[in-house]
């Protein structure tokens, strides 16, 4: 992504969210009401037009990553509003719908929406178009990161660092280099005790399995063919050293086996169950 244009695949995630809606049985992983309405009127039919490109095999498990990894989020955040937190942080939020479907519990929340100014300016744009009513807790905030740190974006929209904070920062670090993971989790690690960060990541290649790799494969020639490649890779023990080393005392790793015991056993198997997960939270 470059300039003043907005994420492509903050928008593909976008659709994915909404393919789930359309095309999965129930219970849904993350029942998400608002990710149809969202993209527009019409957009809908287009997903149904393309059903076909929805329900590939490559296509599903992607779209079981998509939706495990927001459910997972919003589970962590459920829990650390019951213990305190008051305020929800999404870095490179692109189109994610929380803000607007918000239960009960999170309305006493300081929503703030963390992105590039490409990709807010569209969302408002497909937000004004739909009729949506924007919520009086949440914010945007737009940080172009080529250009300002977290920390500076943060002060600049006077987002208060004193109140313990729920961040979630998904899909975005394989995007971007590690010396700016680095300084983005060390303003998170700034932030007051029971403070939450729920990331995922992408490991190395030859980490994976070879039918793993090949998926992989077809990923990374898209999402480079969007402009958008991936430059950043962890091994699961090189993540927790570094996120232990900015003293983040608890950490889990969402495995597999917990991923298919939490959210796919008690479901129909039209997703198929994670294989490789790459979503860690850590509390301060």
């Amino acid at each position: 992504m470059t300039g003043r244009d907005a994420s492509l695949t903050a928008l593909v995630t976008a659709y994915i969210r909404a393919a789930h809606q359309l095309f999965d049985a129930q219970p849904l992983i993350l029942d998400d009401p608002v990710a149809v309405s969202l993209l527009g009127a019409d957009a809908e039919t287009q997903i149904r037009h393309s059903s076909a490109r929805h329900q590939t095999p490559e296509a599903r498990v992607l779209r079981a990553h998509v939706v495990l990894r927001s459910r997972f989020t919003e589970d962590r955040l459920a829990a650390a509003v019951l213990r305190g937190v008051t305020q929800y942080i999404i870095l490179g939020a692109g189109f994610d719908t929380f803000a607007f479907r918000q239960p009960p519990w999170a309305k006493k929340l300081n929503i703030i929406e963390i992105d590039h100014p490409g990709t807010q300016a569209m969302k408002r744009s497909k937000l004004a178009a739909g009729g949506f009513a924007m919520p009086e807790n949440l914010v945007f905030a737009d940080v172009d990161f080529e250009k300002e740190s977290l920390h500076d974006g943060l002060c600049r929209h006077r987002i208060s660092m004193a109140e313990p904070t729920f961040f979630s920062w998904l899909g975005v670090t394989m995007y971007i280099q590690e010396e700016a993971i680095e300084a983005v989790l060390k303003t998170v690690a700034a932030f007051p005790a029971s403070s939450e960060i729920v990331l995922t990541y992408i490991q190395p290649p030859t980490s994976l399995s070879d039918a793993e790799r090949k998926s992989y494969s077809r990923l990374v020639q898209s999402v480079a063919s969007a402009g958008e490649p991936f430059v950043s890779y962890f091994e699961p023990d090189a993540l927790e050293a570094k996120l232990r080393s900015l003293c983040f005392s608890k950490m889990e790793f969402l495995s597999p086996a917990d991923a298919q015991a939490r959210y796919f056993q008690q479901r129909p198997n039209d997703l198929p169950w994670p294989e490789v997960t790459n979503i860690v939270c850590a509390i301060r």
